[in-house]
Order: C-alpha cells, then structure tokens, then sequence
C-alpha cells in the first residue's frame, strides 16, 4: 500500500484524528492479503476479527452502548481511508457502519432491540445487514412487495412468523450475525391489502439457523470478490414476533404506493458507499503515482513520471478525485451541522453519490492508460481496483436514478 494519508480540506477533530489513524493502520494490514483474497475468491475473515478487535466496529455506535458515535462525516472519512487497503472488506463492512448510524438518528426500533444489537457489536464483533435484493424485483429501492414471506407461525409457547423466500447480494453473508430479511405480510382486518416489515434473523456464533442456507455465487464475479455477497435460501426459517420490525400496510392495488420517507436511509447508505469507491479510486491514483515513479524504461533513462503527458494525466485523474472528494465531504458535513434540512437533502446527496462513484470509475480506468501493458497485469493492483471501482455505479441511486432527481430539482 504506498498511499500517504491526504491533507484534510478542513480542520479535523481529535476523534476524526484518531479514527484516521486507525482506518489507516487497518488498510495496511488488509492490503497485504487484499490480492491473495481477490485472486482465489476467498473470504477474509482474519479482516472482520480485525475490525472488532480494533474497535473500529465501535464508530456509530451510540455513545450509551459501547460506541463512538461517530458522525456520518466521521465514518465517510474513515470509510475512505479503509478501502484504500482492501475495497471489498470496506463495502462490506459500511453495510453495517451505515445500518447502526442511519438506525442511531432514526430510533425506528424498540430501545432494548436496538441496544441489543449495539451490546452484540461492541463486545462480540457482530455484525448486521440487510437481505432486500431478490431475483426478480430487483433492488428495494425501485420499490415493490418482496417476493420472500411471513406467515403466522409458532414455536413452543412462543408466536412468530415462518420467513421463506431468496434474497441475493447479502454482503458479509459468511459472518453476519443478523440478516435484516424484508417479507411480505399476509393480509390481516388491519392491513385488508397485507404489507411489508423486515424479519430479523439471528445467526449466534457456531449455530445454525434452521431452514437458512448460504450460497456462493459471488467469489468468481467481476469485482469485490472478497465480499462474502451471496444468496441466501431461507425455508420457513422461524423469527419471534418482537424480531418482525417495521411494518408498513401495503396500498390497494389500484393506487400507488405512498413515497416513503427514506432520507436517512438513502444519506447514510449512498455516502458511506461513495467514500468506499472514492478510496478505491484514490489508491489507483496512488499505486499508478508510484509505477511511474519507480517505471525507467532503457529509452528514456528516467521515470515515466518525468514525461508532461505522464503528469496531465495523473493530475487530471487528482483533479476528479479531489472535486468529488470536496462534494462528498460538504454533504457528509451538512448533514451533520443542518438536520433541519435534510429533507430538502436527496438531490445533492445524489449528486455527491454520482460524482464519487464515477470518479472513481474514471481513475482506475485512467491508471491502467498510463501503465500501459504493465497494468493489466497481477503485479500491479490496478486491475482489481479498475474491476471494484466499477461496482460503485450499482449501487442505489444508480447514475440515471441520480440524474433525474438533480434535473427534476433544478427544473423546480
């Protein structure tokens, strides 16, 4: 890893200090076996042992559990610097880093579930996150019921719900300790058209979940092959009633589905995940800096990285970085400072989403061009960041998604 850290655009507190510092001591120990994993599909697990044993799990914890309770610009920062080490364990990870922060400022679950969840973090290492995506709705956000079902269940003395269906992209499936399961629910007096909630499925360490089974279709893929995303199977899988949260009746059919209010969810989910990709696209800056530093072909008998062309490519590929970089930032930081205003938040949340993801794209596309043949090749990392960077584009909002929310803004 011969990345340095980057001065801050703006003066950092002595927590951001300190997370830095440890997100950056992460990403050195990742990057050493961030290729082996890459190369052989493998899963990191050392990586999350890491991450707990750190405290690095710690940051948006809230403060009264264990945690830090890190900012959104906080963890942002932090994110940034993690994938510059090891892109797919820090997607991974902001699937957890984003759920307790976004779930901290929203308190949308009962207090004990949620501190519960907190406790098993902090002491345990535990990880969380979603299993929304199915084969054929696609993604959540497109809205839709989910194909996967609750029905009416007991187990015991206890009442609950049989979960069945297939989810797919369920990062960090390996070693999730709860997969926060969107079903569909049947009809009721009280929801004549049935609705939506989220089953909460707990996986304790070393014991299986009946009826839930793990499939890996993910390690081959184009890029973060090291993420653990796999299918997931769940057949009548039991989950207690108090573990079925957020329920939402669902509309008549012939009307449409009220717009849910999801501003917190899409700015700590889209953010954390720009800064994943902006780091991404940062080390491919970085690594392809140091090719041209150390690259002396007997022609020329200096570095590559005297040639004027060399340098308006690297710094082109700076100039994007640093404009998202800027953008990604201040939305973070506004977020933050102005919570009066984040309703009015999803077109430039957007917008910072679009540009990080993109530049990235754009710099590891833009590495390889300056490395020639050399980077198509194993002993450089620039075509494993050119494959990760690319998923960045997949997540929501997707670039066309992204686009019209900012034209429809701007039109008025």
């Amino acid at each position: 890893m011969n990345s340095t850290l980057r001065p801050p655009i703006f003066a950092l507190t002595e927590q951001q200090h300190a997370m830095l510092a440890l997100a950056r001591q992460l990403a050195t120990q990742f990057a050493e076996r961030a290729d082996e994993h890459d190369r052989n599909g493998t899963f990191p697990f050392e990586n999350y042992t890491a991450l707990h044993a750190s405290g690095y799990l710690r940051l948006p914890v809230p403060r009264e559990y264990g945690g830090m309770e890190a900012s959104l610009l906080d963890v942002v920062l932090a994110q940034e610097q993690l994938a510059q080490g090891d892109g797919a364990t820090a997607m991974a990870v902001a699937m957890t880093m984003q759920m307790l922060g976004r779930l901290r400022e929203t308190r949308q679950w009962e207090a004990a579930l949620f501190a519960r969840v907190c406790r098993t973090v902090v002491q345990e290492g535990a990880l969380i996150n979603a299993a929304a995506t199915e084969p054929d709705m696609g993604s959540p956000s497109h809205g839709g019921l989910p194909a996967t079902v609750a029905t009416p269940a007991m187990q015991g003395d206890t009442a609950g719900w049989h979960v069945t269906g297939h989810k797919q992209f369920i990062t960090m499936a390996p070693v999730l300790r709860y997969f926060v399961v969107s079903v569909r629910l049947p009809a009721t007096p009280d929801m004549p058209y049935g609705g939506s909630a989220n089953a909460i499925i707990e996986r304790r360490p070393n014991q299986d979940v009946a009826g839930l089974r793990l499939v890996d279709t993910w390690s081959g893929n184009l890029g973060l092959r090291a993420s653990g995303s796999y299918d997931v199977y769940l057949d009548q899988v039991f989950v207690p009633d108090a573990l079925l949260v957020d329920r939402k009746p669902a509309a008549p059919p012939d009307q449409p589905a009220p717009a849910a209010k999801a501003v917190s969810n899409t700015a700590w989910f889209a953010l954390t995940l720009s800064a994943v990709y902006l780091g991404i696209g940062q080390a491919a800056c970085d690594a392809v800096c140091h090719y041209a530093q150390e690259r002396i072909p007997s022609a020329l008998g200096k570095p590559i990285a005297t040639l004027p062309n060399i340098q308006r490519r690297i710094g082109a590929i700076q100039i994007e970085l640093d404009a998202a970089r800027a953008l990604l930032y201040q939305t973070a930081q506004s977020w933050g400072d102005a919570p009066q205003h984040r309703e009015q938040m999803l077109p430039r949340i957007a917008a910072a989403k679009y540009t990080a993801t993109n530049a990235a794209v754009a710099a590891t596309d833009q590495a390889l061009r300056v490395a020639g043949g050399f980077g198509l090749q194993r002993v450089l990392p620039l075509e494993r960041y050119f494959r990760d960077a690319r998923a960045g584009v997949t997540h929501p909002p997707n670039d066309d998604a992204a686009l019209e929310l900012v034209g429809r803004s701007v039109l008025g």
